[in-house]
C-alpha cells in the first residue's frame, strides 16, 4: 500500500504565539482532522485523497494546502510550495475555532513549510499533549518524481520527533533511516522520536504485501494479497484513514488494522481515469 493568491480580508502575522483554544467539541460534532498536504489536480492523491479517506472513517477533514502541483495520475511535473506564512495562517484560523482531534501531514513542499508545521504542532500540543500526528513521509511519486523543492529527507527532520504514527513505504523507510532491514529502519526512526512506525510493503516482491508495525510495546505484521496494477494515492489513503480513526479515539492497534482493511478494499475497487495508475475507490 503503498504561488497562491492572497486571501482577501486576512491580515496579521502568522505563527505568533499559541493558537487560541477553541471551544470543546459538542457531542453532535464530528471529530476533525487537520490535514496538511498538497493539491493533486488528478484527484487521486494529496488533499483529495485525504479528504475522502478521513470522511470514510466518519471524521471530517480540515484541508490546509502546503503545495500546488502539476501532475496526472502517473507523473509529477512541477511542485510550487505555498508560502509558509500562508500555510500557518490557514491552519491557525481553523485551530482558533475548531477542535482539532488529529493531524495528518503529507507533502510539505519545502523545508520552510516543514519547520513552520513543526512549530504549529508544538503549539497545538501545548494545549493538547496527546494530539495524534500521522505523517506520510512522501519523498517522491511512484515514478521517482520529487515532491519537495528541498532535500525531502532533511526537510522532514523537524517533524519526526513530533510524530505519533509514521507510515513510510520500504524505499522511504530506507531513505529516512539509512538502513536496509525493516526492524533496523524502525529502530532508527523511533530513536528520532516517532512513536509508532508502520512500514508498508507495496514496493516489495511476492504474492503478499507485508506491512510491519513497530511500537513502544508491540510489534505486529499484517499480510494482504498483492493486487495487480498500480494505484495513485494509496499511501495518502492509508495515513489519512489512520488519522481519521485516531481522531475518534480508536485504539492504536485497532486503528492500524481498520485503516489497512479500508485501504485494501479501496484499492481492490479502484477505477481507471486514463492509462496508468488507478484511483482508489475511497
Amino acid at each position: 500500500m503503498d504561488g497562491l493568491a492572497g486571501a482577501t480580508g486576512v491580515h496579521g502575522p502568522a505563527g505568533a504565539g499559541s493558537p487560541a483554544a477553541p471551544p470543546a467539541r459538542r457531542p453532535d460534532e464530528r471529530a476533525c482532522v487537520l490535514v496538511l498536504a498538497g493539491v493533486d489536480p488528478s484527484g487521486g492523491a494529496g488533499i483529495a485523497a485525504d479528504l475522502q479517506a478521513v470522511a470514510g472513517q466518519g471524521a471530517h477533514a480540515l484541508t490546509v494546502v502546503t503545495a500546488l502541483t502539476a501532475q496526472d495520475n502517473d507523473r509529477v511535473y512541477h511542485v510550487q510550495p505555498v508560502d509558509s506564512a500562508m500555510v500557518l495562517r490557514q491552519a491557525e484560523v481553523l485551530a482558533a475555532k475548531i477542535a482539532i482531534a488529529a493531524v495528518k501531514i503529507g507533502i510539505t513542499g519545502s523545508a520552510a513549510n516543514a519547520q513552520a508545521l513543526a512549530g504549529l504542532i508544538t503549539r497545538l500540543r501545548a494545549r493538547q499533549p496527546d494530539l495524534p500526528v500521522v505523517l506520510d513521509p512522501v519523498l517522491a511519486s511512484g515514478h521517482g518524481d520529487l515532491l519537495s523543492r528541498d532535500d525531502a529527507v532533511l526537510a522532514l527532520a523537524p517533524l519526526l520527533p513530533l510524530v505519533t504514527v509514521l507510515t513510510p513505504n520500504g524505499p522511504e523507510a530506507r531513505a529516512l533511516s539509512g538502513e536496509d532491514a525493516p526492524a533496523a529502519q524502525a529502530r532508527v526512526l523511533r530513536a528520532r522520536g516517532c512513536q509508532h512506525v508502520l512500514i508498508t510493503g507495496g514496493h516489495d516482491d511476492g504474492e503478499q504485501v507485508v506491512n510491519r508495525w513497530y511500537g513502544p510495546e508491540r510489534e505486529q505484521q499484517w499480510r494482504w494479497p498483492r493486487l495487480p496494477g498500480g494505484f495513485h494515492g494509496s499511501g495518502c489513503t492509508l495515513a489519512a484513514s489512520i488519522a481519521g480513526l485516531l481522531a475518534q479515539q480508536v485504539p492504536m492497534a485497532v486503528a492500524l488494522e481498520r485503516a489497512q482493511l479500508y485501504c485494501h478494499h479501496a484499492l481492490e475497487a479502484s477505477y481507471p481515469i486514463a492509462d496508468g495508475q488507478r484511483i482508489p475507490l475511497r
